[in-house]
């Protein structure tokens, strides 16, 4: 069951969004068929199980219609138009209904938790549960956000359509770093016991791939998506059997996954043609990292060009705080420090561990112990991800 919903709930949600015209009843009418298969299936499992979620989302969507006084005349459109309907919600022929159903969950009008909660419940087919794990908050506040979410689209009357492709092409990019948001939470959870959540940053891929399909002449989607994939080949060498990290000199890259930086190389070549955007650019470093047999022989120089591009195109101070690093590894760390105090000085990062974490390790690595201990201690006071503070805390330690 979990299986077929997981492969098969976009495509049930966005035909039956597309039929009743209401988003929150589509997704309520295909919970409803949900909780009716756990019942009728251990007695007769049936043949077309998706065919079956649909057909009976469908009719509890209908009842649903019916039971709605102020929808009558609506209701008679729809049962007059029976045949139609049976045909629009064909499942084989509703490839474009999953991209209005992504562009719909992240959309403008929602907040970026909302859009965040709403696509991982709409359209990766993940539970309320699973989403509040994925984000370490409570059960309620992620339901709140999902019906947050639905009512603001429904007031706002957003249609279940595909923006045309002027329009598309703007609103991309909300799409794109929803899934990008996503996927970086599972690359390095925020907090919580866990430095990886495979489990979340899959979903994530999967979206992509899903995108890339339906918008194959959009560079920044197979970019992202090649991001996703490169990073995403590390993950087993990431963490040790206990799940403490193991930084990226100490990785034993033989169990990199080969497969997932082909898929990446590939997504990455579609991406280029016409000149990498922000995604891509990040891809791009994330090639230097995957081809290179060690820290030490890979190619610093090209990751700081790159660096200095994507500050060109997606400026941050995220971007800048890399490319520090990039820096300190290609030039040195007397290099790399001025640019982590301009960083401090124009409080660009406030209260993030990262800022301290990379200027500790550049004065250790300049001889300034005691400044470097002090902070890294001051990095694992502000991160909170257990894994990552027993890291810093450690290497600390080792300072005296």
């Amino acid at each position: 069951m979990e299986a077929v919903w997981r492969i098969e709930s976009a495509r049930i949600v966005a035909a039956l969004t597309r039929f009743t015209g209401d988003f929150g009843l589509a997704e309520d009418a295909a919970q409803e068929a949900v909780a009716e298969a756990l019942v009728a299936w251990p007695r007769t499992a049936p043949a077309d199980p998706a065919g079956w979620l649909m057909a009976t989302a469908r009719r509890r969507a209908i009842d649903a219609i019916r039971r709605r006084a102020a929808l009558r005349d609506r209701y008679a459109t729809l049962a007059t138009g029976q045949a139609v309907a049976d045909d629009e919600v064909d499942p084989d022929r509703i490839d474009d209904d999953v991209l209005a159903l992504m562009f719909i969950s992240c959309h403008p009008v929602l907040s970026p938790e909302s859009r965040v909660a709403l696509t991982l419940r709409v359209v990766a087919g993940l539970s309320s549960a699973e989403i509040a794990r994925a984000f370490l908050v409570p059960v309620p506040t992620v339901q709140a956000r999902i019906t947050r979410g639905k009512k603001t689209i429904a007031a706002a009357g957003v249609p279940f359509e595909l923006p045309p492709a002027t329009e598309r092409r703007e609103r991309l990019g909300g799409v794109l770093s929803v899934l990008y948001v996503i996927f970086t939470e599972g690359a390095t959870a925020t907090a919580g016991e866990h430095l990886v959540r495979p489990d979340v940053a899959y979903e994530a891929i999967r979206l992509a791939r899903t995108l890339a399909a339906l918008q194959p002449d959009e560079p920044e989607v197979h970019g992202l998506l090649a991001l996703f994939e490169l990073t995403a080949a590390r993950f087993p060498a990431r963490t040790a059997p206990d799940g403490s990290p193991v930084l990226l000199e100490d990785q034993d890259r033989r169990r990199w996954d080969v497969s997932a930086i082909h898929r990446g190389l590939a997504a990455l070549a579609k991406a280029s043609p016409r000149g990498l955007g922000p995604y891509g650019l990040q891809a791009a470093i994330a090639a230097v990292h995957a081809s290179a047999p060690s820290v030490a022989e890979t190619d610093w120089d090209r990751i700081v060009v790159l660096y200095e591009a994507l500050g060109r195109v997606a400026p941050s101070p995220v971007v800048e705080l890399n490319r520090a690093v990039a820096v300190a590894m290609a030039s040195g760390p007397a290099e790399a420090l001025p640019i982590v105090d301009e960083l401090i000085a124009l409080d660009r990062l406030p209260g993030s561990h990262l800022v301290p974490t990379v200027r500790g390790e550049l004065l250790s690595r300049l001889g300034r112990v005691g400044e470097a201990r002090a902070e890294l201690e001051l990095a694992a006071r502000l991160c909170g991800n257990e894994r990552e503070r027993s890291v810093l805390l450690r290497k600390a330690a080792a300072l005296d």
